[in-house]
């Protein structure tokens, strides 16, 4: 409470009547004449009566007239009336009604100070709480504009996240694509080798044989005698080994043959596995889209990593084409990446009547538990920086999500991690 307070709750100027009720003076007053006097009454400083009780028989002769003071200046006078006789017994009355009328205005200006006081105070904690709550409602505003920016930013990294994260996985998926295609390329390059290198020979054996089409041609328009003929043929045709050519070109057709169907069967994988002619879902064979994903990486297994099937038969699944392709080609790389100098993988699947499971293990150090739960957060990666974009898995997991199925990591027997998928085989 301030001084300026203080000030306006001592310094308010009250009237008397503003002070006393009828309640405080007028049981006094009829008691005065009670005891004997004929009038009592309090009248104001200008001589108006405020208070007053008198007897029907008159007011009689004014006894004593005492003043009632409040800080230290007169502001009313008790008048006292009786008949002369009873001037000694009532002019101690009157001090004594003087005496409890100054002991009620005290109470009364007290009550009075005490009420201005709490209704200030009570004013002061309302300004108080008014201005408070404009302070609060002005931090209000200011945190609701500052979520709201916040939510703005939060929306603009969300964003900017998404496209560096669709960025990576476009990188990924060109990398992978680009594995892919030197993988095929290399498969291809193999026999196309000895095609070619077979082609070339068989030219040359062509040749021989034109060579002595013609030699028959020129001898024979000669008309010499046959016995002649038949040793300068012999001649020629052992000149042009011809029978080392006639035992080597079955081979040569035959090893040509397999190369081109070997060629064919590449393309025939490459292109089941990117389902590239297909449009919107169709109805693959999981274990047929593993043995697609294990031709396209034979370039990679061969010679390093032993595969070991156990696949039993499977219903169709009826998907986009793709995904299972994805989800199997992550997860070998993922497998021959993790699983040392002498891989192993297990791939397996069976069909439970409901649920298609299939399980892709390897022989490596396998994944510690604290790690499972982010191994499929996008960018988590256990590579030293620069060696991954930390996708795969990633990928993985969005493409099971959209077969409708859960992918799940466990110790695999005898050591290392077995990735399991469950798809529902209703799909179909």
């Amino acid at each position: 409470m301030s001084a300026e307070t203080l000030h306006f709750v001592v310094g308010e100027e009250k009237k008397v009547r503003e002070l006393l009720l009828d309640a405080d003076v007028l049981p006094l007053l009829k008691g005065a004449l009670a005891a004997g006097a004929s009038c009592a009454r309090v009248t104001g400083d200008d001589g108006e009566e405020l208070w007053g009780a008198c007897s029907p028989a008159g007011r009689g002769e004014l006894l004593r007239s005492l003043p009632l003071m409040l800080e230290g200046e007169p502001v009313a006078h008790l008048e006292l009336f009786g008949a002369p006789e009873m001037r000694e017994r009532l002019e101690p009355l009157a001090s004594l009604l003087i005496v409890a009328l100054d002991t009620v205005l005290r109470n009364s200006l007290k009550r009075v100070l005490t009420t201005e006081i709490h209704t200030s105070v009570v004013n002061s904690s309302h300004e108080e709480l008014v201005a408070m709550n404009a302070e609060l409602a002005r931090s209000e505003a200011r945190y609701r504009e500052l979520a709201e920016n916040l939510e703005l930013r939060v929306k603009e990294r969300t964003a900017e996240l998404r496209r560096a994260q669709a960025h990576l996985l476009q990188q990924e998926k060109m990398a992978a694509v680009g594995q892919l295609a030197a993988g095929v390329a290399h498969e291809i390059n193999n026999p196309l080798g000895f095609i070619t290198s077979n082609l070339h020979t068989l030219q040359k054996y062509v040749a021989r044989f034109c060579a002595m089409l013609q030699f028959y041609r020129e001898h024979l328009e000669l008309e010499q005698p046959r016995e002649r003929l038949v040793t300068e043929a012999e001649t020629k045709w052992r000149e042009l080994k011809l029978p080392h050519v006639m035992a080597d070109v079955g081979d040569l057709m035959a090893q040509s043959l397999a190369g081109a169907e070997r060629v064919s069967r590449i393309v025939a994988d490459l292109k089941g596995f990117s389902h590239v002619d297909e449009s919107g879902e169709s109805v693959v064979d999981l274990n047929q889209e593993l043995e697609r994903t294990l031709t396209l990486l034979s370039h990679q297994l061969a010679g390093r990593a032993e595969i070991v099937k156990e696949l039993q038969p499977l219903p169709e699944v009826k998907c986009q084409g793709q995904l299972p392709g994805q989800i199997f080609l992550n997860l070998i790389q993922n497998a021959l990446t993790h699983a040392g100098a002498s891989p192993r993988i297990t791939l397996s699947s069976c069909f439970d009547g409901e649920r298609i499971r299939i399980s892709i293990a390897d022989n490596g150090p396998g994944i510690p538990a604290a790690l499972r739960g982010q191994i499929f957060d996008p960018f988590f990666t256990t590579l030293p920086v620069g060696s991954g974009t930390g996708m795969g898995l990633a990928v993985v997991w969005e493409a099971v999500l959209k077969l409708q199925g859960t992918v799940a990591v466990a110790d695999a027997p005898g050591g290392g991690a077995d990735f399991i998928i469950t798809i529902p085989a209703g799909r179909n």
